[in-house]
């Protein structure tokens, strides 16, 4: 039916033009001819193709003057949408959702144009999303009657339970051969440092202690699948001894699996908003809440962007908190603005939504992304 009604509207817009010019050559006016479809012209433009009038060749001063004319109408584009972005929390979606998106870049570009920013940005200025340090601390090495012992990191003094005091022991037996061994024995932990530039953060481990990265766990377990928890144990201590050698060695692989996951959480996100807005599904459809969705994690790249400019001057710490902070309070305000109910509403919408999402979409993403990063090789991804 719809087909039929677009069919009707076209071939009287035609019919429309016709007749126009039809009249103007009874008045001893000819109408040109678009070059473009052959439709009679009546102004500067094509009313059926958008063809302009005037497509001579023109002189190289004209051709200059509308590429300048082209490039501050398209910055004046950027600024204004940079600046709703920036400055008007849940101003882009709701643009697109009321039908006024011709001063503003389309959503779907600004995300894949800002999201292309922020990953040159990082290759260009060598800055690694994480570097992981990984550290040794020598273990107090405790002998009795002749067997030596390393206290047990999972044994906990002050538990009353007597279950727990029966299967975990203080102590874990050793072989004499470690406690010989070039570097001693050592405990072994990881540092995160993000957004820090790439060379900046370096091994801090003597060639025999990463060395002893690469040997067997310290309680072998007994049990059926042995081949699955040597494979998981070989491969997370392979992945320990890259770090080892290099901090920055997850950079590479978390930069390439990062774009990826983000594309399957767009649409989730968008999905969690429309089911706490289902009652109102009939004035806000599926797309406008992935516009949302979209506009959020476009601002949100734009604030890790500054945010890793400020972590080169400031403490990196302070820096996550306050990031923290201000993506928490643009995505409350543009939930307020977009969905136009009252700030006790909003609020509630608003902690209910993102602790559901951190909780079982974003937590469990980031954790793909660096399982995929440490194995993704040994998976054949």
């Amino acid at each position: 039916m719809s087909d039929d009604i677009e069919a009707i509207i076209e071939t009287g817009s035609l019919a429309a033009i016709e007749i126009a010019a039809s009249a103007l050559a009874e008045r001893g006016e000819k109408p040109g001819a678009c070059k473009n479809c052959a439709h009679p012209l009546l102004g500067a433009y094509c009313a059926v193709c958008g063809q302009p009038t005037k497509t001579r060749r023109r002189s190289i001063r004209n051709l200059l003057h509308d590429f300048f004319v082209d490039i501050v109408n398209f910055d004046s584009r950027i600024l204004r949408t940079a600046r709703a972005l920036l400055l008007r929390p849940g101003e882009l979606p709701k643009a697109f959702r009321e039908g006024r998106m011709q001063p503003y870049v389309p959503s779907i570009r600004l995300y894949l144009f800002v999201s292309l920013v922020f990953f040159v940005l990082l290759s260009l200025t060598k800055i690694a999303i994480v570097q992981i340090q990984v550290n040794a601390k020598p273990i107090k090495v405790v002998y009795q009657n002749g067997v030596a012992f390393i206290p047990n990191p999972a044994y906990d003094a002050d538990d009353n339970d007597p279950d727990t005091k029966k299967y975990i022991k203080p102590l874990i037996p050793i072989d004499k051969s470690r406690v010989s061994q070039p570097g001693g024995v050592n405990t072994y932990s990881t540092t995160a440092h993000f957004f820090a530039p790439l060379g900046s953060v370096h091994s801090t481990l003597t060639k025999a202690q990463r060395a002893h990265l690469l040997e067997k766990p310290l309680i072998q377990m007994d049990v059926p699948n042995k081949k699955e928890v040597d494979w998981v144990a070989r491969n997370i201590y392979s992945s320990m001894n890259r770090l080892a050698l290099d901090p920055a060695a997850l950079n590479e692989p978390l930069t390439a699996w990062i774009p990826r996951v983000l594309f399957v959480l767009l649409p989730l996100y968008a999905l969690v908003l429309a089911l706490f807005h289902i009652r109102r599904r009939k004035d806000f459809f599926l797309v406008d809440h992935l516009v949302f969705s979209l506009s959020i994690h476009s601002f949100t790249f734009v604030a890790v962007m500054l945010a890793v400019g400020l972590s080169q001057i400031l403490d990196g710490g302070l820096v996550a908190t306050g990031l923290f902070f201000l993506i928490s309070a643009y995505i409350f305000l543009a939930m307020r603005n977009f969905y136009e109910q009252s700030w006790f509403m909003t609020s509630v919408k608003f902690v209910v939504i993102s602790g559901l999402y951190t909780i079982f979409i974003l937590s469990p993403a980031i954790g793909c992304v660096f399982l995929l990063s440490m194995f993704g090789d040994s998976l054949g991804f």
